[in-house]
């Protein structure tokens, strides 16, 4: 299939590289070109715009930091929206606002052409091993389509309606719970550290019987270890997807005060320098407030 790739950043090369492994003729844009050197030594081209990357694709895939980022790609100057052929499908894997999502819908639908929301839940280990979780939502002819793609970056695919915002807010919903687990395992954490327990023996212990899932067993990892670099997802990406998903509650009249709180924890230590450590040294607030070095 003739697949064109938008971003290539630490999510975006490795779905990308999976993809031009599994034998689709993939061109590839991003604006540091260098990301792509690999890639194209591979046998993927490199093209010069966002336009010029999707001009003969079946699929053009999208997977950048914000919103910002996707509506230059899409709506800017050589974006993707004028280029992309009638029939073509945008797959938007990126985490975006709700009301972006919908204008990009909108707008293709205008244009002849196929958009489906796909956001993936996995950091970029996952990423490179095709290990993502696909949550998608639009057309279902558009999503039968593009099955075969998702298939080799991800290990699972969960359609969620033929609406691609009901993905996007899935998206958002995993990922304020996401931050909630860093919070409160933070904050249990500094409790156990303050009466002397051996933090890491604490972890194992629930992560081993009561909360024997994964997103407790890394995240937890992470906040014993105080590994927080390189990020694998910045803090400052997770404050923008907890502010995300407040904005998509306050549409709907939905109120979240818990986000609310992550979100002025998660400012507080980004103030303290912390926005491009991994997200998950939002633990560092429980620690910092306990006393804890």
């Amino acid at each position: 299939m003739k697949v064109a790739f938008i971003g290539l950043g630490q999510m975006g090369h490795g779905m990308a590289h999976n993809l031009l492994q599994a034998g689709n003729q993939l061109t590839v844009w991003n604006r540091s070109r260098e990301k792509g050197n690999d890639l194209v030594s591979a046998g993927a081209k490199l093209a010069n715009s966002p336009a010029d990357a999707v001009r003969d694709a079946e699929v053009a895939f999208t997977m950048l930091a914000d919103d910002a980022a996707l509506e230059a790609s899409v709506f800017g100057e050589h974006g993707l929206m004028q280029a992309l052929p009638k029939g073509a499908v945008h797959v938007s894997a990126s985490t975006i606002s709700v009301a972006l999502s919908g204008r990009m819908n909108h707008a293709h639908r205008e244009h002849g052409q196929h958009y489906l929301a796909a956001p993936v839940f996995g950091r970029p280990d996952a990423a490179q091993a095709a290990r993502l979780v696909v949550v998608v939502a639009g057309a279902r002819e558009a999503i039968e389509r593009c099955q075969p793609l998702f298939s080799v970056i991800g290990q699972q695919t969960f359609v969620m309606g033929d609406e691609p915002t009901m993905a996007n807010v899935v998206k958002l919903g995993g990922n304020f719970l996401i931050g909630s687990v860093i919070e409160s395992v933070g904050e249990a954490v500094a409790l156990v550290r303050k009466y002397g327990v051996d933090p890491r023996q604490f972890v194992d212990l629930l992560t081993g019987t009561l909360f024997a899932a994964p997103v407790y067993k890394i995240y937890g990892g992470l906040i014993v270890d105080q590994k927080f670099d390189p990020a694998g997802f910045q803090l400052k990406l997770g404050l923008k997807d907890v502010r995300l998903a407040l904005a998509a509650g306050e549409s709907m009249n939905v109120p979240l005060p818990v986000a609310s709180l992550i979100r002025d924890q998660a400012l507080a230590a980004i103030a303290n320098g912390l926005g491009d450590k991994d997200w998950s040294s939002l633990s560092q607030m429980a620690a910092h407030n306990a006393g804890l070095k």
